[in-house]
């Protein structure tokens, strides 16, 4: 008999995930987004999030069963984010999980929102290599990892953020600019009718693995309002903005495995869906000797499939499951790719 089929749900932030993977194939997942009700706020809003969350997740669970041809009752196992991201998003993503591993009686595994983006490429190139080096850009994360055995090993921390991250750095950008929300998009389509040359932003922290787009943002309000009063040519500044992001990034990535003699990179997260950041990493890549692994465009955004990978690792390694009163952490470090916290009362229990 296989391994159990594994259910993923992912609600960290703007979107309701479910996800459905078995020996490292992925049977089917669906993805409801509440971006459009957010999108006039410029941003998202954690209360509108969290009804989003209520209304979507027992629809995209279904929605999942079905294009994967199952039943609820076929589910042998729930994998659910229990952190990082927006509380009361959380919170209604594990409550249903719960519900639905309880009622099932099957095995309940929390994970890290992040180690689902790592794990999220193994659904499309198979297991990682050990050792790995893991670039994760996303909306709030941006952070260089050095992966061995991504459930049983501890993830080492090269870089991470230091103030705003890739993806923010995108949204912000794009407001000062006048394009649309989500950022990361609009900035990506201007930038294909502009010079990625002719403004010299500032390529942050170029001493260090850590990084820094808030000057960068800076710069761009600088340049922006240096404008004033005239056209802004907005497919320059896009192109200009992306290519001091996708530079810094790549670069840095690429360095890290040079100096850790790691021959794969893999770059997970929203902000991989970038077409620039994708084409310099593998042109960078194919310099230095490096082989790079990037998922599809549909896996690097929030998703339960990702979170169903991990929880297959989880089975499959034979790790124990969370305890029934595991809560979430809102702002919980990426150790481990298994996240059980629990309530300070249950601690001192």
């Amino acid at each position: 008999m296989g391994s159990p089929i594994v259910l993923g749900i992912e609600s960290s932030c703007d979107e309701t995930g479910a996800g459905l993977v078995r020996d490292k194939r992925l049977l089917g997942h669906a993805v409801a987004s509440s971006m459009d009700e957010h999108a006039r706020f410029g941003g998202v809003v954690p209360e509108i999030a969290s009804r989003a969350h209520l209304h979507a997740l027992r629809p995209v669970v279904r929605q999942a069963l079905d294009r994967a041809g199952l039943r609820l009752s076929d589910i042998g196992a729930v994998a659910v984010t229990t952190g990082p991201g927006l509380p009361g998003a959380l919170h209604v993503g594990l409550a249903g999980a719960k519900g639905i591993a309880y009622a099932l009686g099957v095995p309940l595994h929390g994970v890290h929102h992040l180690a689902g983006h790592v794990a999220a490429d193994t659904l499309e190139h198979g297991p990682l290599p050990d050792p790995c080096m893991v670039l994760i850009v996303s909306g709030g994360h941006t952070s260089l990892l050095l992966v061995r055995d991504l459930v049983r090993d501890p993830i080492t921390h090269l870089g991470d953020t230091l103030d705003d991250a890739a993806g923010e750095c995108f949204d912000k950008v794009a407001r000062i600019f006048g394009l649309p929300y989500p950022g990361g998009p609009a900035i990506d389509r201007a930038a294909r009718d502009g010079d990625p040359r002719a403004v010299g932003f500032p390529r942050p922290l170029p001493g260090s693995y850590d990084f820094s787009f808030s000057g960068l943002k800076t710069a761009a309000a600088r340049w922006a309002e240096s404008h004033a009063g005239r056209d802004l040519p907005v497919h320059d500044g896009a192109a200009s903005v992306q290519e001091a992001v996708a530079d810094v990034l790549t670069r840095k990535a690429v360095a890290a495995c040079t100096e850790h003699g790691v021959g794969t990179l893999v770059v997970v997260g929203g902000v991989a869906a970038n077409s620039r950041v994708r084409s310099l990493a593998e042109e960078r890549c194919r310099a230095a000797g490096i082989a790079l692994r990037v998922p599809p465009p549909r896996l690097c955004t929030d998703n339960g499939a990702m979170i169903a990978a991990v929880g297959d690792l989880l089975v499959r390694a034979g790790t124990e499951p969370a305890p029934w009163d595991v809560t979430i952490d809102p702002s919980a470090p990426l150790e481990y790719a298994a996240l059980h916290p629990v309530t300070a009362g249950a601690v001192a229990a």
